[in-house]
């Protein structure tokens, strides 16, 4: 073989070689990424000639695809639009899918690879394919009464069951309506779509997850403490100098408390008072003390960095690093640069009140193929065990000790021990504060945790506090739990 044929030889082999690891990379191993590619018409236009399975509550559907006289054969519709719409999401034509819609649009569309054999009976007997049903773990009567306590207000509530991790409410307000985005008419779509885009209250965001996060404020404290007594380093005894204000380390600027005067009388504060009455400058001596490492080390195991997938994915909540000291004492009761998810507080609540055992959020309780057959079906699991037993029960010991006389009064419930936390975060000179409430009841045998989130200091011109505000929200919620 003379060089030039040789030449044309391996030329024509390499190029073969390249076409065929491209096609089986294409074929083989991206085939998922590309069916689940919103930019993929084709299977847009498949997924609509489908009947797309239902999204269900407790058997009852929230989304389900409804029979009409058109190309595309079936419609979209969500029968509790607003109520249900930051857990659904959209399923649209134009503009991708978000929400339960998108997480789980291959079973719900029938293309999952464990509904291969479906798809292949489907194909021989020339049956219409059909999607699985997802059922989720919603709550309808507590996603009902979180959404009813929210009322006209901006921010959110999440509600988990601590021992299982199970999503029971995600209520975003506020809320926006997914029928106006299932249409079939793509002019009414793309101005739909570019309204919600427009409206400067972010109706699309679901905050429970997603935004631009929020700082905790004093919600932050519960895990400063906790971070302190499960180190070894402190107990809740242990005391810290008692001023009415605080100059930061190489500042002119200084630390109040929310009331402006010292925490309590005394010119030293235990740290379980500093957290039954909330106040600023004990924790960011505690904090100080403790360090940013250890700080660090128990946000990590919190689930701060985390991005929970419930399947939706949740943007990791962040505690900032390379701290100057002043820094480290701001952060250390949720200030600074301190960024959280109302998820990541429910989670912190729910892990203490679980005896430190943080198991991994869901809103999946099933997927259920056309024949009734369970095609999923998720098992609790943990995710980390941030502290220990004993540190979860002196935690509940002092949440309790806040509601039943301290900062958190306005989530007490007649009968029922309720621990909790409230915070009222700042965000800037100006800036209306950020309001929360977390917390679990009831706090011998928790059923629920939560966290509530409420934007704007409770509406315009406001300057609620937490405990004004987003703890009888809370307590809305913790009642419809326990009155189930």
């Amino acid at each position: 073989m003379n060089k030039e044929l040789r030449r044309i030889s391996v030329a024509s082999l390499a190029m073969f070689l390249a076409l065929f690891v491209s096609t089986s990379v294409i074929q083989v191993f991206a085939v998922d990424d590309l069916r689940a590619d919103p930019r993929n018409v084709r299977t847009l236009y498949a997924s609509y000639s489908a009947e797309r399975g239902p999204i269900l509550l407790a058997g009852r559907p929230i989304a389900q695809s409804v029979a009409v006289d058109s190309p595309f054969a079936f419609l979209r519709g969500y029968p509790e639009p607003t109520l249900y719409a930051p857990v659904t999401g959209y399923f649209t034509l134009n503009q991708g899918n978000t929400g339960v819609e998108g997480a789980y649009n291959d079973f719900l569309t029938g293309t999952a690879n464990e509904q291969f054999l479906d798809q292949l009976n489907a194909l021989v007997t020339g049956q219409r394919p059909r999607g699985a049903a997802v059922q989720l773990t919603i709550d309808p009567v507590v996603q009902q009464a979180a959404f009813e306590a929210m009322g006209d207000l901006k921010g959110a509530v999440v509600a988990i069951e601590p021992a299982t991790g199970r999503i029971l409410a995600m209520v975003s307000t506020p809320s926006f309506d997914p029928n106006r985005l299932a249409a079939h008419d793509t002019q009414s779509v793309l101005e739909a779509y570019d309204q919600l885009l427009a409206d400067p209250n972010d109706p699309l965001i679901n905050r429970t997850i997603n935004g631009d996060l929020y700082f905790p404020g004093s919600t932050f404290k519960l895990l400063v403490a906790a971070a302190a007594i499960d180190s070894g380093q402190f107990t809740p005894e242990d005391a810290f100098p008692n001023p009415a204000r605080l100059a930061l380390p190489l500042s002119t600027d200084t630390i109040t408390n929310s009331n402006g005067g010292t925490c309590g009388s005394g010119t030293t504060v235990t740290i379980a008072t500093a957290l039954r009455l909330s106040c600023n400058i004990p924790f960011a001596e505690l904090g100080l003390a403790l360090g940013e490492d250890t700080l660090a080390r128990y946000t990590e195991a919190f689930g701060f960095g985390t991005a929970f997938e419930v399947p939706m994915e949740a943007t990791p909540s962040s505690f900032p690093t390379g701290l100057d000291d002043a820094q480290l004492m701001l952060s250390s009761f949720g200030q600074y640069d301190v960024r959280v998810t109302p998820l990541q507080m429910a989670l912190v609540s729910a892990a203490i009140a679980n005896g430190g055992n943080l198991m991994q959020p869901t809103l999946l309780d099933r997927i259920i193929a056309p024949d009734l057959s369970i095609v999923q079906q998720p098992e609790p699991t943990l995710s980390s065990q941030p502290i220990s037993r004993v540190t979860a029960e002196t935690m509940t010991r002092l949440m309790v000790d806040g509601v039943s006389n301290g900062a958190a009064s306005n989530a007490r419930i007649e009968g029922v021990a309720v621990a909790g936390k409230t915070g009222t975060a700042e965000n800037g000179d100006e800036a209306p504060y950020t309001l929360w409430f977390t917390g679990f009841a009831p706090a011998d045998n928790p059923q629920v945790a939560i966290a509530v989130v409420v934007e704007d200091g409770g509406g315009r011109g406001q300057t609620g506090s937490g405990n004004q505000i987003a703890a009888p929200i809370a307590k809305r919620v913790l009642e419809a739990v326990l009155s189930r």
